[in-house]
């Protein structure tokens, strides 16, 4: 038996956010309350280039109040995953793919979100457009070479999850660990 929902109050709603708490039955029989947040499904995509070389952005997060180098992507909204993929790359790095590949969706919050976070390989790549939004403002890209970028996870300087994730699927998929 799993966990049952009897009924959602909604605690707040914000322009990103919202936080409910449920009544719920929980697998072992009894009643109980379960607080959690409603987001949007996410997107980060690995872009490579020509070169073998990654694009990362690095801009400052309010809530670890420090840069935070990562992945390029973002809230999938009322797109599609991959739409808003290529939409969160162009905007964040001006960089706009010819090809797109699924990699793997990932549960970064399991506990606190049913959101998930799709990871895709973006290649054939061209100049776009920068169009960052107000929270993105000092936002920098950086090229890294893809074993760089691998080591930047296991040595903590990459540690957003879709971010760590995107990149050891691309590094296992090219080393021929994993398919795409």
């Amino acid at each position: 038996m799993g966990w049952t929902r009897k009924a959602t109050e909604v605690l707040h709603r914000g322009p990103f956010i919202t936080l409910n708490r449920d009544v719920v039955i929980r697998p072992d029989g009894s009643e109980g309350a379960y607080e959690h947040i409603t987001v949007d499904d996410a997107v980060r995509v690995v872009a490579v280039d020509e070169r073998d070389q990654i694009a990362l952005v690095e801009d400052h997060f309010y809530l670890q109040q420090r840069r935070v180098l990562h992945l390029p992507g973002g809230g999938v909204g009322n797109q599609e995953p991959g739409e808003a993929a290529l939409r969160e790359l162009e905007e964040e790095t001006g960089l706009v793919a010819r090809d797109l590949r699924l990699l793997g969706v990932i549960d970064p919050l399991p506990g606190a979100t049913a959101a998930r976070t799709y990871l895709f390989l973006a290649t054939g790549l061209r100049s776009g457009l920068v169009q960052r939004d107000d929270t993105e403002i000092g936002m920098t890209v950086h090229w890294t070479e893809r074993a760089e970028a691998v080591d930047a996870v296991r040595e903590g300087r990459i540690t957003e999850a879709g971010s760590v994730a995107g990149l050891l699927l691309a590094a296992a998929a090219v080393s021929g660990v994993g398919r795409v």
